[in-house]
């Protein structure tokens, strides 16, 4: 009789089981430094991503990186001092492109950083050794270029379409080419254990850019949302509706976003419930506010938009 009842209340539940099961547990844990494009130095392109539960973070993106630890450690993020973050926490930098908002928090902090990787294609770590990290510009704090090099950082060069391990930390890493106007930009698709996580620096789309590099990289993801191994996609939406083509400058518009993600449902079925963290909004707030709006009118598939504030903690 007893038997009976326990196997009445499992038939009773299994409703509310299914539902939990659909939603597990997060296996990232991200942490904005900075989420916008434009002039506020302040709060630039940087994220913070690690496996839930780890100290050992990567940097996607280096635009503000004091600012945006001290206003996650304001929001209770970290329970340790901002020089602890930046010296211990963050293992290495992945840098999309050579732009100052993407990568000028790395430079100005790096007196004060301890030795890491540099992880970015060919042309970045040519801009950074030519550009940046030279005597007449700063200094060299890296291990190539020129004369004295302080060699407190290494480039570590990214081959497209090959995964790597991430030095010091629990993750690997799968670099794919962007196109950005005149540029190479970069996705970086993380991975720990059987979770993936997938960033893309600046962005415009393939039909703008007479490129297949989104269709490409959608063709690569596409099992991994297929399968719910793709925990969220970091991807940017710089300006809204109304500007002109000829002035996106290798931008994505709420528009061109769907139309993206139009190709990967293509790919992969469905993308219900996808998580979609739209980053490098550019103000003024109006702007941002009109951008909101019409990703929000025009998300007919159903993702999940989520809009990153600095320095609060994401999970995924």
């Amino acid at each position: 009789m007893k038997l009976r009842i326990y196997l009445l209340s499992l038939l009773a539940l299994a409703p509310l089981l299914s539902v939990s099961q659909v939603k597990s547990k997060p296996s990232f844990q991200i942490v904005p430094l900075g989420v916008l494009g434009g002039i506020d130095e302040s709060n630039l392109s940087a994220y913070m991503a690690a496996p839930v539960g780890s100290n050992k973070y990567v940097c996607l993106d280096a635009g503000t990186l004091h600012a945006g630890i001290n206003k996650a450690i304001n929001n209770s993020v970290f329970k340790t001092s901002a020089d602890d973050v930046l010296k211990r926490y963050i293992k290495g930098y992945f840098i999309s492109h050579s732009h100052l908002d993407h990568l000028g928090g790395l430079i100005i902090n790096s007196p004060e950083d301890t030795a890491k990787n540099i992880y970015a294609f060919q042309d970045c770590i040519n801009t950074f050794k030519n550009n940046y990290f030279t005597w007449k510009s700063w200094a060299n704090f890296a291990d190539e270029g020129e004369a004295p090099a302080l060699k407190k950082y290494h480039y570590k060069l990214l081959t497209p379409n090959q995964q790597i391990n991430v030095d010091d930390t629990e993750m690997q890493v799968t670099a794919f080419p962007l196109s950005h106007s005149n540029l190479t930009s970069t996705a970086f698709l993380l991975k720990h254990n059987d979770a993936y996580l997938l960033y893309l620096g600046d962005t415009g789309c393939d039909e703008l850019e007479k490129s297949e590099n989104l269709k490409k990289l959608w063709q690569v993801i596409a099992p991994l949302v297929k399968a719910r191994q793709l925990k969220g996609i970091m991807i940017e939406v710089s300006f809204p509706n109304d500007q002109p083509d000829k002035s996106l400058f290798g931008h994505l518009t709420p528009r061109l976003l769907m139309q993206e993600l139009n190709v990967l449902l293509g790919e992969a079925g469905s993308l219900k419930g996808l998580n979609v963290i739209v980053t490098h909004l550019k103000p003024p707030a109006k702007k941002i506010a009109q951008i909101i709006s019409e990703l929000k009118a025009g998300n007919k598939l159903g993702v999940n938009l989520i809009f990153p504030v600095q320095g609060r903690k994401i999970e995924l």
